[in-house]
């Protein structure tokens, strides 16, 4: 008797999160070759605070505590969310973000697989419209520091905001490649002239786009490993680069070419780690390809036109609030039904 092909051997959930937490591990050590060692800092602040609140609900909702902190996807969440936070941002911040993304993004909910919206860019928005001016102190890379800070000074400064004497914050920080694009674009500059800045690489960031390659490497091992899909990651670069090509065609002077948003922002990051969120995406492929592609289109005319340097996190989440929509018109016709 023939018998149906079922599936025995599904990956956990526990591994899927292993896998991305490994994934992401070139481009934390990249980050941290880049900016120093503050990164580790936040990385470990978000982790112990993800999983102090995600154990005190699960505590007050009364679920078991062990098995849910084991699957690490609060783990996984704190990581994206450090990550897209400035690398010496205050404890606090992160803090105060991490608890944002884990209890009311996701706990309240419902949990894990319950939650409409990706909790890293909840906790990210909130951070981003409650201090924005915090949130756009990026350092320079230490290559291009006046003041390069040792791993000792950067724990100083995320925890007591103190800095070696002689030095000021605007000695260590820098405008990001697409807040200063932006922002001299405002004063009636030129691309050309403007890419000129020491903070502008080949391509996107100086020294950021080795962050951005390493994003990259974890990407690809993740669609090796049959983690994510290719729809996703695919359809949101290729309408990042459409859409910036065709205004880049149309003129030039004032927009940037495609090479320079794939490459700057968390635009790799957000095509192989955030938008790949199973829970908050859609779940038909051909959804996929409508939910990532209006992304990529939201995440350049934010970057454009709105009021912030980078539209990653407030694409993504206009997105989410249409997966109902996109499932319910992309759902396959069953075998055996004319609609």
């Amino acid at each position: 008797m023939n018998r149906s092909p079922y599936i025995t051997d599904a990956p956990t959930v526990s591994t899927i999160m292993l896998k991305v937490l490994l994934a992401l591990m070139p481009g934390i050590i990249a980050y941290t070759w880049i900016y120093g060692g503050g990164i580790l800092v936040s990385l470990s602040i978000a982790t112990t605070t993800a999983l102090i609140a995600e154990a005190a609900l699960l505590k007050i909702r009364q679920r078991p505590i062990k098995p849910y902190l084991m699957d690490m996807s609060a783990v996984v969440t704190a990581w994206l969310l450090a990550l897209a936070l400035p690398p010496l941002a205050p404890w606090w911040l992160v803090v105060v973000g991490t608890f944002f993304a884990i209890v009311i993004a996701k706990q309240l909910y419902g949990g894990l697989g319950y939650n409409p919206f990706n909790p890293a860019m909840v906790g990210y928005a909130v951070l981003l419209i409650s201090f924005p001016t915090i949130m756009t102190k990026w350092p320079a890379p230490l290559i291009l520091a006046e003041h390069p800070l040792g791993f000792v000074d950067q724990l100083n400064f995320i925890f007591s905001h103190a800095l070696p004497n002689g030095i000021k914050v605007d000695a260590i920080t820098s405008a990001t490649p697409l807040d200063y694009l932006k922002t001299q674009l405002m004063l009636k500059h030129e691309v050309s002239s403007i890419t000129q800045a020491p903070i502008f690489g080949a391509y996107g960031a100086k020294g950021g786009e080795i962050v951005t390659g390493a994003y990259l490497l974890g990407g690809l091992y993740l669609l090796q490993q049959r983690i994510i899909s290719w729809h996703l990651p695919t359809a949101f670069l290729v309408a990042l680069a459409t859409i910036s090509l065709l205004f880049y065609v149309g003129d030039p002077t004032h927009f940037a070419n495609p090479l320079f948003h794939l490459m700057s922002g968390a635009s790799l990051l957000c095509a192989f780690f955030i938008i790949t969120d199973p829970i908050s995406g859609p779940t038909t492929p051909k959804g996929k390809l409508y939910f990532a592609t209006g992304i990529g289109v939201l995440t350049y005319l934010i970057r454009v036109y709105g009021g912030y340097p980078d539209g990653v996190a407030f694409a993504v989440l206009l997105m989410n609030m249409c997966v109902p929509l996109i499932d319910a018109y992309t759902q396959p016709r069953v075998f055996g039904h004319e609609k």
